[in-house]
C-alpha cells in the first residue's frame, strides 16, 4: 500500500533524508523534493533516483523549484526553514520560520487542498499552528512530529544506561516540543516491566533531563545545524502510518479542542494516525506531577504564540 505521491517541502538535510527514507520504503509512487534554493533539489532528487537500481526501490524521486510539481500530492511533509545554531532555542527561528511556513502552507492550499500535512519546522508547535492558519484545513490533516523524536530519544538514552534493546522500551513524551517536554516515566516500560523496576528516581532523572535538551546537545555538537537523521525518521514513521492506514498510536503534535483541558493549540499528546491523518487524541491519566508539568509546558508554547501574534511575517 502507497500513496500515489508525497511532496517534501525543504531540501536541506532533514528534507533530503526524508525523501530518501520514503522512496527507500516505497511509501509513494512518486516522492517530490520541493526548495526555492535554485536547481539544488533537482541534483539531490536525481542523486536518490540514481540509487534506486543499487538498493532496489522504484518510487520515482524528482526534485523540483516548481509547487506545479507537487499538484494533487497526498501527503506533505514540511521541513523548510532555518536550523538553530548553537546558543540559539527553537523559538529563536520564530519569526522567520512563521513565514516561510505561511508560505508553504498558501502553495499546499493552491495545489493539494486535500493534502495531510506533516509539519516539522520549528518552533514544531508554533509552526504547525501556523500551517493550520495558513491552509485553512481542518485539524485531522496537520499535525506535527515532535513526540515521536523526543520520545526516540528518551528511549535510546534508556537502552544505553541499560543496555537493553530499543525495541522492547515502549515510552511516551508530551508537552511542547523544547526543554519543558514531559516525558512520563508512569507510562515507560520494558517488555511490559515498569521502567521503575529497572531504574530509580536519581538515575532517572538525568535521563529525563538528557531527553528535554536532546536536541540542543546535537546542535552544540554540530555547530552549524541541527539534527536530521532522527527527525527524519519520525516523520516518515507517521507518513507510513497515515500511507497504510495502520492506525498506529503515535505522540504528536494535535490541535486540541478541549482534550487535557486545552484549546486553540498544537502540545504533543497520544494521536491515532490513519488513512484520513490523525483520526483521534487519547486522553490517558496523568499522575499529579506529569499534569502539572504539562500544564507548564502548554503555558511555554502560549507564550510562543502570545510573541507570534506580535509579528508581521
Amino acid at each position: 500500500m502507497s500513496a500515489d505521491k508525497i511532496t517534501v517541502v525543504g531540501a536541506g538535510h532533514v528534507g533530503e533524508s526524508c525523501s530518501l527514507l520514503l522512496s527507500q520504503q516505497e511509501l509513494a509512487k512518486e516522492v517530490i523534493l520541493i526548495d526555492i534554493v535554485e536547481d539544488m533539489p533537482i541534483g539531490k532528487g536525481l542523486d536518490q533516483w540514481e540509487s534506486a537500481p543499487v538498493q532496489g526501490f522504484d518510487s520515482r524521486v524528482k526534485g523540483t523549484n516548481d509547487w506545479d510539481d507537487a499538484a494533487g500530492s497526498d501527503l506533505f511533509i514540511v521541513t523548510a526553514g532555518v536550523p538553530r545554531k548553537p546558543g540559539m532555542s527553537r523559538d529563536d527561528l520564530l519569526k522567520t520560520n512563521a513565514g516561510i511556513v505561511k508560505s508553504v502552507g498558501e502553495n499546499i492550499k493552491r495545489v493539494a487542498p486535500d493534502s495531510i500535512v506533516i509539519v516539522v519546522s520549528n518552533p514544531l508547535d508554533i509552526m504547525a499552528y501556523v500551517a493550520r492558519e495558513a491552509t485553512g484545513f481542518p485539524r485531522e490533516r496537520i499535525v506535527g512530529m515532535a513526540g515521536i523524536l523526543d520520545t526516540a530519544r528518551f528511549r535510546s538514552f534508556l537502552a544505553l544506561e541499560l543496555d537493553v534493546s530499543v525495541e522492547d522500551i515502549q515510552a511516551l513524551v508530551l508537552g511542547g516540543h523544547g526543554d519543558s517536554m514531559v516525558p512520563l516515566v508512569s507510562y515507560a516500560s520494558i517488555s511490559g516491566i515498569p521502567l521503575t523496576f529497572f531504574l530509580s528516581e536519581d538515575k532517572l532523572e538525568p535521563i529525563i533531563e538528557r531527553t528535554r535538551k536532546g536536541g540542543g546537545e546535537i546542535v552544540g555538537y554540530l555547530k552549524t545545524g541541527s539534527a536530521y537523521y532522527a527527525p527524519a525518521a519520525g516523520a516518515v514513521q507517521m507518513a507510513e502510518a497515515i500511507v497504510k492506514d495502520k492506525k498506529r498510536i503515535l505522540p504528536c503534535s494535535a490541535f486540541l479542542q478541549g482534550e487535557y483541558g486545552q484549546e486553540g493549540i498544537f502540545i504533543g499528546v497520544p494521536c491515532k494516525l490513519g488513512r484520513d491523518g490523525m483520526e483521534g487524541i487519547l486522553e490517558v491519566p496523568l499522575k499529579d506531577d506529569e499534569a502539572e508539568a504539562l500544564n507548564k509546558s502548554v503555558e511555554h508554547v502560549r507564550g510562543t504564540m502570545d510573541a507570534l501574534a506580535q509579528l508581521d511575517y
